[in-house]
């Protein structure tokens, strides 16, 4: 696996060494040792979520407060999404800060989300399926949510605003500026 850390600190992408023979491939989702040694991160996930999504679906931008902060690891097993996460922690050095990447079940690619970070994505294919490790449990009560397209952090969305679908929780997110980003 190859591990890249991202601009934003604290946050990797994570391309597998795929094996492909006649009968198909092979490939090591999560190696903790590895991702340990290659991030100095340790990351014990406790959950594990699946999502389905249409197009045009934008799930976000989500994150947990402390205690119920959350780190993930996000995949795709089926379609292609656009990955977006935004450093929220107030003491980071790359707070207001987003990033963007294509996640793919071509691509394989996944996402390091750290705590203090929130993180959506919009459903660029007809359907996708996201798999996600988390390494803590969800607690609605401490959950939080930044605005996808406040202004200020200028989130370049693959799609036009028109063909973008959002849950009611999610219209009701602040702006940047506004949410409570507490940690």
């Amino acid at each position: 696996m190859i591990v890249k850390a991202l601009p934003l600190s604290g946050a990797f992408e994570i391309s597998p060494e795929i094996h492909t023979d006649k009968r198909g491939y092979f490939f090591e989702w999560f190696n903790m040792e590895k991702f340990q040694k290659e991030t100095n991160v340790s990351f014990q996930p406790l959950q594990f979520n699946c999502s389905k999504s249409t197009k045009g679906v934008l799930r976000g931008m989500h994150f947990q407060r402390t205690p119920h902060a959350q780190s993930k690891l996000v995949a795709v097993t089926k379609g292609e999404i656009q990955d977006v996460i935004i450093d929220v922690r107030k003491d980071s050095p790359t707070f207001g800060q987003h990033y963007s990447t294509i996640l793919s079940e071509s691509n394989k690619n996944q996402l390091f989300v750290p705590k203090g970070f929130a993180h959506g994505f919009l459903v660029l294919s007809e359907e996708a399926e996201i798999f996600y490790a988390i390494d803590n449990f969800y607690a609605p009560d401490y959950e939080e949510g930044v605005c996808y397209n406040d202004p200020e952090l200028k989130i370049n969305w693959m799609l036009d605003e028109n063909e973008i679908i959002l849950s009611d929780r999610d219209k009701t997110y602040a702006s940047f500026t506004n949410a409570s980003l507490k940690f």
